[in-house]
């Protein structure tokens, strides 16, 4: 079984995949594999260099997210862009995953599920959602402030829509304890199915 786990930026993707895991879901970040594999690749490195320019390597030759943030959440074309060149990679990076994991259960963390039409790849498909105050709050404590993650979440679905779309919704407004038993629920509701 393959689960794809959505919902908004601060909501708790990762805290739930994470529970998911305890119950042998194996977890996959989009975000995580983009930023510590994709990357790091040569062939991506260099491609984004020639794209936005030297400015938005570090020192070292990696790619500075922050620097290639601040182009491409202002920019559409050039966020387009780049997930022209990052996204068919990472579903290269799925399907390599799937194939070796045989009769493995995944639970795949993917922030633009719907906004990307990829609720296909997916058995099940699973939203977190927090309240926007909430989510907020997370994010500021993450050092993202609300002036810089406003924009970004302007960006995604409006959570309201992803919960119509996605076939189980977690409510992350709560404790940690309250997130596990849904989680548990939703786990025994899988099982039955």
């Amino acid at each position: 079984m393959i689960l794809g786990l959505t919902g908004g930026m601060g909501c708790g993707k990762t805290t739930a995949a994470g529970m998911l895991a305890a119950y042998g879901y194996v977890p996959l970040d989009s975000d995580a594999i983009i930023r510590t594999v994709l990357l790091t690749e040569k062939d991506v490195v260099a491609a984004i260099r020639e794209h936005f320019g030297a400015e938005v390597l570090a020192a070292s030759g990696a790619v500075d997210r922050g620097q290639v943030a601040r182009r491409v959440f202002t920019d559409p074309a050039a966020l387009g862009w780049l997930e022209n060149l990052l996204h068919p990679r990472l579903y290269a990076y799925w399907r390599a995953a799937f194939a070796a994991g045989g009769t493995k259960s995944w639970v795949v963390e993917v922030p633009l599920l719907f906004e990307k039409s990829l609720q296909n790849w997916f058995d099940f498909t699973v939203c977190v959602a927090s309240h926007p105050t909430v989510q907020l709050a997370r994010l500021e404590q993450r050092g993202l402030p609300p002036p810089l993650a406003r924009p970004r979440i302007s960006m995604q679905l409006p959570l309201a829509q992803k919960i119509e779309l996605v076939d189980f919704v977690l409510l992350n407004d709560g404790s940690t304890d309250f997130l596990r038993e849904q989680v548990a629920q939703l786990v025994n509701s899988l099982s039955s199915l």
